[in-house]
């Protein structure tokens, strides 16, 4: 049995969705800590099993029966690498054979700006090596969905306002990495190998501003403030502090060529090309 964590987000739901297209319902389990969040599952016959990151005796009564567990990475930054470490040893101690993790495909963690932000990945994926069950790291690259989040609603009247210089990204859209992570859950030959899960092509973000130039039969510019600019100006719109951080952060990590890096793991594990930027940015902005 396939037990996915996090279930009620995008992406778990994501995942889900595509594995019942695959396996039997009875073959699927999910964790989530309030289980009426997923009601429509379990009445489609998935086994819904409730636990909390914060508390290993519920996470290993969860895995109980469980041969494969994708452990989707938590969003609280403030204890991520502990609530990872206790569903790391409650699968160990509930007899899970193998553990699946959705980690960052970035380039260097130790140069990266984002280091502060994304390094519990890293430290994440080397505690599940240590811990002696076979494993499959899924490093996903940045969501086409954030590319309207940095750009803002009035992207093609203000221009492409974000720090991040030259650099490129290779996107990839989220219901595709869905989509191959359940396709790599169903197959074997997975154990203890490293997946970056990327778009075929990296784009910089002046050639977003092209794409949307086309889009809207207009030019819209591309401006990259320096980072100490970048941040005074969304303080200055209000935006909350995470948020300024996040973002000032990312465009940084941008600009350091951290996402650049492609590979033709999403490609394999879809059967098909995955979505380009113009594809996107046309089912947004068009």
């Amino acid at each position: 049995m396939i037990l996915v964590t996090g279930a009620s987000g995008q992406l778990g739901a994501g995942i889900v969705e595509h594995l019942l297209t695959k396996i039997p319902a009875n073959e699927i389990a999910v964790l989530v800590r309030d289980a009426q969040k997923v009601a429509a599952l379990q009445a489609k016959g998935v086994s819904v099993r409730t636990g909390d990151y914060h508390d290993v005796a519920s996470l290993q009564t969860a895995f109980d029966g469980i041969d494969k567990v994708l452990l989707i990475s938590s969003n609280d930054f403030n204890n991520r690498i502990g609530q990872h470490k206790n569903v790391v040893d409650a699968a160990k101690a509930a007899g899970v054979k193998h553990l699946l993790y959705t980690g960052v495909a970035l380039k260097d963690i130790q140069t990266s700006p984002l280091k502060p932000l994304l390094e519990d990945h890293f430290l994440t994926e080397a505690y599940i090596e240590a811990s002696g069950l076979h494993y499959t790291f899924l490093r996903n690259s940045l969501y086409f969905e954030v590319v309207p989040m940095f750009l803002g609603a009035q992207v093609l009247e203000t221009g492409v306002y974000f720090a991040a210089g030259e650099g490129k990204v290779a996107f990839a859209l989220r219901q595709e990495l869905a989509e191959a992570t359940a396709n790599i859950l169903v197959s074997d030959g997975h154990e203890n190998k490293i997946y970056p899960l990327t778009g075929a092509t990296a784009y910089s973000f002046a050639e977003v501003a092209q794409v949307l130039s086309a889009i809207a039969g207009k030019t819209v510019g591309y401006h990259s403030p320096e980072s100490s600019e970048f941040e005074g100006f969304l303080r200055q719109i209000g935006l909350p502090e995470g948020i300024v951080l996040m973002s000032v952060l990312f465009a940084a990590g941008v600009k350091n060529t951290d996402f650049e890096e492609t590979d033709a793991s999403l490609e394999t594990w879809l059967g098909r090309k995955p979505i380009d930027l113009q594809t996107f940015l046309q089912s947004v902005f068009a």
